[in-house]
């Protein structure tokens, strides 16, 4: 992130805000993955230890924490709490929509003042603050240039959070929104002492059974479309429950069908309701699947993007596949 006038003028009135607020929330979206939850925890961490009240920084848990993620130092704090009347200083991370704060969307309205810091091109600008680089690997490398810039510590439990955000969002320094900048910061995490391998073990190698046995079960509905370039899974509600899984334990199937060796576009239909439909994107070279996935009232980043279709699954998967199709022209 280029720290120009510009930038540091939004952090200076982010501290500003910080230093004059009684009570701060932070949140991040529905759905959490390792670079919300990593940077939420990391900016709360921080901010804790300037205020004179801690307890005046509280995290908010607007969905299920993910099990790899319950290892994170200060997870405890992310909680579900009893909103205050007034609430003077709303932070949200890695959010590009209001929408994406689920039950907590009324925060927005509620906030004397609004800070948004996120890395998602289709982030829409809604706060009174709007700290955002789509250039960004992650939230959380946005995060680490605005404590470096505030001069606060990155202590090593700060540092673990902000590597699982930004490993977790370039898939493990695979993805192209990888740079130099990156692994540059990676490095600096590291000489902090960070555990590489507890990192390692806990986010990537830690699958319970039963989403082993549910990602068993999700391929058998692989069908592979326009000479194999795209790939599709459907995960039901019979599926599982059949599996006695949870919805989280389906993230990462769709990295899974991706990696096929002729896939271009890779979708996955996760059945939330019977008329609600959660689509995973995925895309290797020259597909944009955030702007597939902005069709259907969704985003994300140009490789990695989502939307929900409010139509049985038959229908929603015919619908995506022929979005795609128009894609790939």
């Amino acid at each position: 992130m280029i720290m120009n006038s510009k930038v540091k003028n939004e952090v200076n009135k982010l501290i500003n805000f910080v230093n004059t607020s009684n009570n701060i929330y932070i949140a991040s979206h529905v759905n959490p993955d390792g670079d919300s939850i990593g940077s939420e925890l990391a900016l709360g961490l921080a901010l804790r230890k300037i205020k004179r009240d801690k307890d005046k920084v509280k995290l908010l848990a607007i969905d299920k924490t993910p099990q790899n993620l319950k290892f994170l130092p200060g997870i405890k704090l992310i909680e579900e709490v009893n909103l205050e009347e007034n609430i003077d200083l709303l932070i949200t991370v890695d959010c590009s929509d209001p929408d994406r704060l689920n039950d907590y969307r009324e925060m927005i309205d509620k906030a004397e003042n609004v800070i948004n810091i996120d890395h998602h091109k289709s982030n829409n600008y809604f706060g009174d603050v709007n700290i955002v680089d789509p250039k960004a690997s992650s939230t959380g490398e946005i995060i680490y240039f605005i404590l470096e810039y505030l001069g606060l510590e990155i202590d090593e439990d700060i540092a673990t959070c902000l590597y699982v955000s930004l490993s977790t969002d370039t898939g493990s320094f695979k993805y192209d929104n990888t740079t130099s900048i990156t692994h540059n910061i990676a490095s600096k995490l590291i000489d902090k002492g960070i555990n590489i391998n507890d990192i390692t073990v806990n986010v990537y190698q830690n699958r319970p059974l039963v989403k082993t046995k549910l990602f068993i079960e999700s391929l058998n509905s692989l069908e592979l479309h326009h000479n194999n370039k795209v790939a599709i899974i459907c995960v039901t509600q019979e599926m599982i429950k059949k599996c006695n899984a949870q919805i989280e334990d389906i993230d990462g199937f769709v990295e899974f069908i991706r990696d096929i060796d002729t896939v271009e576009v890779a979708c996955i239909l996760k059945e939330l309701s019977n008329n609600e439909i959660k689509i995973g994107l995925r895309s290797k070279k020259f597909v944009d699947v955030a702007y597939i996935a902005s069709k259907f009232g969704g985003g994300g980043h140009t490789k990695a993007s989502g939307c929900t279709i409010y139509e049985k699954i038959e229908i929603a998967k015919e619908k995506i596949l022929e979005e795609i199709k128009n894609n790939l022209r």
